[in-house]
């Protein structure tokens, strides 16, 4: 094949799917940025009505509810991604006084009751309620930024869990931090989906490769302005030069348009090809084969600490008959000695978990506990390793082969107190009684005031999932097919620089 005839096919490979993927490439850059920056925009919030019937809260589901806590005098305190409320026989009452502006800010990961104190942790802190002011106020603690996931009490004592760390208050005023120990037999190493998944945010190499990623956002949408006006101006020259006469400074405006167009693609290409490859393995299907597997720590990332337990940690609980530690851990449930001195040790037999998380660590005896998540809900004995489906009775029996990576029962919260039975959150599905003929109506009160969150919408756009209302299931293609077209128009844009516009020739069309 002639030179002429490659940079004539790179071409093609570079015009046709670059104006096609153009609009997607945008929408990919500013959702980007965004979430870069969770808590600068946590106070923007957008309403649900403007946005696909599958966005509106229906039945308690999308993580709405969480938990809750008896209140007493029939009154019922449940907090989770709509903040804290209180289900009265009058109806419900708004108990989010105090959170900073932003649903993002009052995104409620567990609630207890310690020393006559209603304490909460938040995806941005720790708050407590002041029942003169009647309002939440936050409590300064070490780990202040960091996002909290759990909360739990030993004998006289707060546990305040992180992602990364454990804290210990005896009176809400001093902490005590803990760098959980390292497992039995631990080697340092990354998963190689967290690490892809820093890469792509910029993460990894800290706030200066955050900013680097922002810049990308900002290239994209430069590359992608550019390169449409550069397909639309011969048009717009020929039907000046028509109805005119000339053509004015149109043709030296479409020269330094592509000039600029060429010089930010050949400077940022091999940096936008690593990110989109980095981004396209952290959606299914390619992120399946890679989920498990373990890659070496980059040097001097952000992922190159001596903390083993880093952005791994997710629920905790205090077992008093066995004198030990429960976490719950992106890499299963480990114990822990009440002092934390000795190697944290694997349980051999443990309940499945997803991906996404532990949602429901609760007790239901001396040594077994309920665990729940988007791989279902399990009774799980720590001390003889017996699981047992929580809906059927039936023993667990780990799958062979690939499985779903969901349950039909994706679990996202759950209550149980006298009055309401117990009472499951499904993520889809929404609220399902157990022990109870019927579960809650979602008042428009609730629905009003619980918008979603500038950054959660992002997140939506960014992964494709405000697609799946209209193409349903094959929107889990569309991270990695506009990824592969993505790639295929960086490169062919680049072979065509370098095999033709290189040589001084930048006219061509």
């Amino acid at each position: 094949m002639s030179r002429k005839k490659i940079v004539a096919t790179f071409r093609k490979l570079h015009k046709w799917p670059g104006i096609i993927i153009t609009i997607f490439a945008i929408h990919f850059a500013f959702s980007g940025i965004i979430m870069n920056h969770r808590s600068f925009f946590s106070g923007v919030d957008v309403s649900r009505k403007w946005l696909p019937r599958s966005y509106e809260y229906q039945n308690w589901n999308q993580a709405a509810v969480r938990g809750g806590i008896d209140m007493g005098q029939d009154s019922l305190l449940f907090f989770g991604n709509i903040g804290a409320w209180i289900k009265t026989k009058q109806g419900y009452i708004d108990y989010n006084q105090g959170f900073p502006q932003g649903i993002d800010n009052r995104k409620i990961n567990q609630l207890i009751r310690f020393r006559e104190k209603l304490i909460a942790a938040t995806q941005f802190g720790l708050f407590q309620r002041n029942e003169l002011t009647n309002e939440w106020q936050a409590v300064p603690t070490p780990m202040n930024g960091q996002r909290l996931v759990d909360l739990f009490v030993k004998r006289d004592t707060m546990i305040i869990l992180s992602r990364n760390y454990m804290m210990k208050s005896a009176d809400l005023i001093h902490f005590e931090i803990f760098t959980l120990p390292a497992p039995r037999g631990y080697t340092r190493s990354a998963g190689l989906f967290n690490t892809l998944w820093e890469l792509h945010s910029g993460e990894l190499f800290g706030t200066v490769g955050k900013l680097l990623v922002d810049l990308l956002g900002f290239v994209t949408i430069l590359l992608s302005i550019t390169g449409l006006l550069h397909f639309f101006f011969p048009k717009h020259i020929r039907r000046r030069k028509r109805i005119t006469g000339n053509s004015g400074n149109l043709p030296a405006t479409f020269r330094l348009n592509l000039r600029w167009h060429n010089i930010v693609g050949y400077v940022f290409v091999l940096f936008l090809v690593i990110n989109t490859a980095a981004g396209i393995f952290l959606r299914p299907p390619l992120l399946i084969p890679i989920v498990h597997t373990r890659v070496s720590i980059i040097p001097g990332s952000h992922l190159d600490n001596n903390n083993p337990w880093h952005d791994k940690l997710r629920r905790g609980i205090w077992n008093e008959r066995l004198g030990i530690y429960i976490f719950s851990t992106s890499e299963g449930f480990y114990a822990a000695g009440e002092n934390l001195s000795g190697p944290m040790i694997q349980f051999d037999s443990q309940p499945p978990v997803s991906l996404m998380g532990c949602n429901v660590l609760k007790s239901v005896d001396s040594t077994k506990y309920l665990v729940g998540s988007f791989s279902g809900m399990y009774i799980w004995d720590a001390m003889n390793g017996e699981v047992s489906d929580f809906f059927t009775g039936k023993g667990y029996e780990l799958p062979l082969g690939m499985s779903r990576p969901v349950s039909d029962h994706m679990v996202a919260g759950y209550i149980h107190d006298n009055k309401n039975g117990q009472l499951i959150f499904d993520y889809n599905n929404g609220i399902e009684a157990i022990n109870n003929d019927k579960g809650w109506e979602m008042p428009d009160v609730v629905k009003a005031k619980s918008p979603i969150s500038l950054w959660n919408l992002s997140l939506e756009i960014h992964t494709g999932r405000i697609l799946e209302q209209f193409i349903g299931v094959f929107y889990l293609l569309y991270i990695p097919v506009a990824g592969i077209c993505f790639l295929m128009v960086l490169i062919s844009g680049f072979m065509v620089w370098l095999l033709k516009h290189r040589k001084g020739n930048s006219t061509i069309r």
